[in-house]
């Protein structure tokens, strides 16, 4: 079984490229969307309630976005909390898929998170800082949380030397596709 792990910058297409290359065929596991999961837990609600103070436990996703843009220490605290439970998910994913050719991984903070030796294979996805705004603004965020998210990420240069491959995606699905295509053939 080859583990691929696919990461990059904010809103850099890292989710396309996954299903790209999952194409069906491959188990996909997903830290945003498993992170979503988490926050409807009762652990991660439990813990999120006594280390941040909450007054209920409603709307925290919003209630923890305001905390975190305002106090820089809050999104080390809120990631000592997810990363494990995130890690424990990645555990069962790989239990649960053992007898596939190929797992793939879009887990966005890989390299921030130092997870790189437990993948064989890992792809960045890289695009440039006015298109991947353009992306986020598009999901309905902000530029100002943008730009808080995008300076707590380690820059493409320094998680680029992390990675076995690099796949641009700055251009159109069609190109992007054959970019994907062309790291396929190397793995």
């Amino acid at each position: 079984m080859i583990k691929i792990g696919i990461t990059g910058s904010l809103a850099s297409g890292k989710s396309t490229v996954a299903r790209m290359i999952s194409s069906g065929k491959y188990p996909l596991y997903n830290a945003d969307k498993v992170v979503k999961k988490i926050y409807q837990t009762n652990i991660f609600r439990t813990k999120v309630f006594k280390k941040f103070k909450l007054k209920n436990k409603k709307n925290i996703k919003t209630k923890i976005k305001k905390i975190i843009s305002t106090d820089k220490k809050s999104l080390k605290d809120l990631e000592k909390i997810i990363h494990p439970l995130v890690r424990k998910q990645i555990r069962k994913f790989i239990k649960n898929n053992k007898g596939n050719k190929f797992l793939i991984f879009e887990i966005p903070l890989l390299v921030e998170s130092k997870q790189m030796k437990n993948y064989d294979k890992i792809i960045f996805v890289n695009s440039r800082k006015d298109l991947r705004l353009k992306r986020y603004l598009k999901r309905g965020n902000n530029k100002r949380f943008f730009d808080l998210l995008n300076k707590r990420q380690f820059s493409p240069a320094k998680k680029i030397k992390f990675c076995d491959h690099v796949i641009n995606n700055n251009g159109s699905i069609k190109l992007l596709k054959k970019n994907i295509k062309n790291i396929i053939l190397k793995l």
